[in-house]
């Protein structure tokens, strides 16, 4: 995913950058807690954890 978005900021808008950062703040963030916002989002879509 973030290297994604860092295709989409080089190719496509500058701003894309914002979600490289955050993709990363929530990384770094999740390194700590063992949470992550994504964790909510693949449950709704009926994906289980491992």
């Amino acid at each position: 995913m973030f290297a994604i978005s860092l295709l989409l900021t080089h190719f496509v808008n500058p701003h894309w950058v914002w979600f490289s950062v955050f993709i990363c703040v929530n990384l770094v963030q999740s390194a700590f807690t063992n949470w992550c916002p994504m964790i909510v989002i693949l449950k709704k879509l009926g994906i289980q954890e491992r």
